[in-house]
């Protein structure tokens, strides 16, 4: 637990922690009664460094000395110093020193999560044998932790590696950002083990049948790499490739354009037969009601469950859950923990990771301890599944409606369109043959916006229906507009059908 789990000491167990094996087991089976699919958090890059990989390997073993990234670092002056200027995301050098094995080990994030040696086959089929175990278990798929960082530069025949350069926008030398990691993240080696990866699960697939298994992949990367996630035409990839186009780069002050711009980078770069994915939330980024205001959480929530693809919903969204300000004494992010006081604002992400707002009870129904990990925010009482169940326009309905409409032929196959109308309303058209169209509008910002859809979109019923409001409308569901004078309140967003 030196970083929540992203520290696994041993690949094919429960940590008591959270339960046991049989817990496991009885989590899958009561899913498959409900037909939810349980998909596991894989964390390729590194183990814990109280993982017995990692202490043979630093005993020097044969096996599993090379499982690791070792090497004896430099001497400058007589001083032994590690081999390269890297550094790792949580702060400080990416090398830290074993007195047993008389060597540094590479670690890309914290020091007690050692990095794997990719360019050790036997690392390779040892993890793949990890997507085995699970995957026979009765899990469906992966999310893929930190993929970009799996792989360093190769080695020279020396056996060193090059400094990375400098990034002269940041001060900080602790700071990761200090540098350009152009040669500790995005190796082209890494698509090569994400293909390796999916050629796991069409193997179980074949061996045990049912619905398919899935691969979602994170990574922060340009957009030309994350495209190759998918597949190279010859090799497949990724179903999913988190598609952070949205969460990283839409802000408080974004317009309509820019809205646009960034869901045709996705749908017009996108390879034939792919599907897309949409996404506005995380563990790792500030809460969408936080970052782009409270009156814009339906409006995001339309916009990843009517594009063509799939929505992905970080827990808290569909009921516009926000940041909760921690104090420095109570931080326990390790990102913000390895930093100060006067730096842990801006690298925490304890505010997005508050206990689920289930109730107006005590800990929001979250927990009957008589103090939660992290504090619960202080406005549950208004912003909990109970309440907002009784509340028709709440967050939590509203996302409900969206939910039902996505079995809508239209929006399962549907085409689409997307377009800005002006630098304030965002607008797309999903349409099938033979079905009715949907039309998303969404007032970014907060003028009266009157608008002619027949200049926008073709094939239009002269009048259109009101199939979704949120709470700044003034329209009621199944209400009529024609389509060449809708009117959009401040920070409206609806859902229109042809009738």
């Amino acid at each position: 637990m030196a970083d929540f789990g992203y520290d696994v000491a041993d690949l094919k167990d429960i940590d008591p922690i959270f339960g046991t094996m049989e817990d496991f087991d009885a989590l899958v089976a009561r899913a498959k009664e409900l037909d939810i699919k349980i998909i596991l958090d894989f964390v390729p890059n590194h183990t814990s460094d109280e993982c017995d990989w990692f202490v043979r390997s630093a005993a020097g073993e044969e096996e599993y000395k090379d499982f690791y990234v070792w090497h004896t670092g430099k001497v400058v002056n007589g001083i032994r110093q590690p081999p390269t200027n890297w550094l790792s995301v949580f702060r400080g050098s990416m090398w830290t020193w074993n007195e047993q094995r008389q060597a540094y080990y590479l670690h890309q994030f914290h020091a007690k999560q050692p990095d794997l040696n990719y360019r050790n086959p036997k690392v390779v089929e040892a993890m793949k044998d990890v997507l085995r175990f699970w995957l026979r278990k009765g899990a469906y798929g992966f999310r893929i932790d930190a993929v970009p960082h799996v792989y360093e530069v190769p080695a020279d025949a020396d056996g060193n590696w090059p400094d990375e350069p400098r990034n002269e926008e940041v001060s900080d030398p602790e700071d990761y950002t200090y540098l350009q990691h152009i040669y500790t993240t995005d190796q082209p080696e890494t698509l090569e083990l994400v293909y390796a990866f999916r050629d796991v699960i069409e193997e179980i697939d074949a061996e045990l049948g049912g619905d398919d298994r899935v691969l979602l992949t994170e990574a922060y990367s340009p957009l030309e790499v994350l495209m190759q996630y998918y597949g190279n035409g010859t090799h497949l990839g990724s179903q999913i490739p988190f598609n952070f186009e949205l969460l990283a780069k839409i802000s408080y002050s974004s317009d309509a354009y820019h809205y646009s711009e960034l869901i045709h980078n996705w749908l017009d770069n996108m390879p034939e037969g792919q599907v897309a994915n949409w996404v506005f939330g995380n563990h790792d980024q500030s809460r969408i009601g936080s970052r782009l205001g409270a009156d814009r959480i339906d409006a995001c929530n339309m916009i990843i469950m009517g594009l063509p693809g799939l929505s992905v919903t970080y827990q808290g969204e569909e009921m516009g859950m926000t940041d909760v300000w921690i104090s420095w004494e109570d931080t326990v992010d390790p990102q913000a923990c390895q930093s100060n006081e006067q730096e842990f604002e801006r690298l925490t992400r304890d505010p997005v990771r508050t206990p689920f707002q289930w109730s107006d009870e005590v800990n929001a129904g979250f927990s009957n301890a008589s103090v939660t990990w992290l504090p619960v925010a202080s406005n549950y009482k208004l912003v909990n599944v109970k309440k907002e169940r009784g509340i028709a326009l709440s967050h939590l309905n509203v996302y409900k409606q969206l939910r039902a409409l996505r079995d809508e032929p239209t929006l399962k196959q549907g085409d689409v369109s997307v377009t800005a109308i002006g630098p304030n309303v965002l607008a797309f058209k999903r349409s099938l043959a033979g079905y009715k169209s949907y039309i998303t509008l969404i007032n970014i910002n907060d003028d009266v916006e009157s608008i002619n859809l027949d200049s926008v979109f073709t094939a239009l019923s002269t009048q259109l229906k009101y199939v979704v409001v949120n709470d700044k409308s003034v329209r009621r569901k199944n209400d009529l507009t024609f389509a060449n004078s809708v009117l959009l309140l401040p920070k409206e967003a609806v859902v229109l059908s042809t009738v």
